[in-house]
């Protein structure tokens, strides 16, 4: 079977109404799946398309966002359908026009709101991944735990297996056995994350109605989304004294951020390499004389 009929046919399934496709448009963007554009009539649907190995991927993302949306705080758009058609997987989502402008103060507000949906522990119902990185998403009762082994100890193996030794590794190994004194008087709880927040993965609405897509979802510590804000840009200034203002932050925020960010930066060499091992060195280097 084709793959737009597989991809109607989940449409109808899941909507109960028929969707002849009439029109298929490439949609810029993303640089780890092929995304498009599908129209009938009025009616339109964003899809994300990749190999059918990807399948898992793309059901992980859609009960990300169906964690999201549950939360009924910040707007995401919906997951519809996801399948394989030969050697494609797919997966459908709600069309949103993010050509719109909105506050930022209540991107801010709305995710203090998100980071108010908690869990008796830290993790997910399932893996995911960051970028086209698998995170894994054991359900785990201390955070010290869960971030040694399941987020800064799987991207330091994954560096080892990528050829990224020496002090890289020396470095890591010092600060994963040393971290946990960044935590001193301060006890996390398990918040819904995004998991993903960078610059580009939020918008606005024609309304004015902030968005936020393509995420990696678990249950976490909050700082971690909002030291992921910081990179790649940030975010405007708004939204920081607006999130503040509706949970303020612990002080310690301002050292662990570079802990939580490092996660990022070393997911970035194992993708990327170059400059991002770099990077990630001179982090774990300003962390450890925190810890001196």
């Amino acid at each position: 079977m084709s793959l737009w009929k597989s991809v109607a046919q989940g449409i109808q399934a899941a909507t109960g109404a028929a969707f002849p496709i009439q029109r298929t448009t490439p949609v810029g963007g993303g640089c780890i799946n092929a995304a498009w554009c599908i129209e009938s009539g009025t009616t339109r649907y964003f899809v994300k398309t990749n190999s059918a190995a990807k399948l898992p991927m793309f059901e992980a993302e859609a009960a990300g966002l169906a964690a999201l949306a549950a939360s009924h705080t910040l707007r995401v758009p919906h997951p519809v359908s996801s399948g394989v058609a030969g050697n494609e997987a797919f997966l459908v989502l709600e069309w949103l026009d993010l050509d719109g402008h909105g506050s930022a103060a209540q991107l801010g507000q709305q995710l203090a709101a998100l980071h108010r949906t908690s869990a008796p522990r830290f993790g997910f119902a399932s893996d995911n991944t960051i970028g086209a990185t698998p995170q894994h998403n054991p359900w785990t009762d201390n955070w010290i735990d869960f971030w040694r082994d399941q987020r800064l100890g799987f991207q330091l193996e994954l560096a080892a297996r990528n050829g990224f030794g020496g002090s890289l590794q020396s470095q890591g190994e010092r600060l994963m056995g040393k971290f946990a004194g960044l935590f001193d008087g301060y006890q996390p709880q398990p918040s819904l994350l995004h998991g993903d927040l960078w610059s580009g993965n939020y918008g606005y609405t024609q309304a004015g109605e902030p968005v936020i897509f393509d995420p990696a979802v678990y249950y976490g510590d909050r700082e971690a989304d909002i030291a992921m804000t910081e990179l790649f840009g940030g975010f405007p200034a708004d939204f920081y004294s607006a999130y503040r203002e509706a949970w303020p932050l612990d002080a310690g925020y301002s050292v662990r951020k570079n802990l939580y960010n490092l996660y990022h930066i070393l997911n970035h060499a194992n993708l990327f390499g170059g400059s991002y091992a770099r990077q990630a060195e001179g982090m774990m280097e300003r962390l450890l004389r925190e810890l001196a």
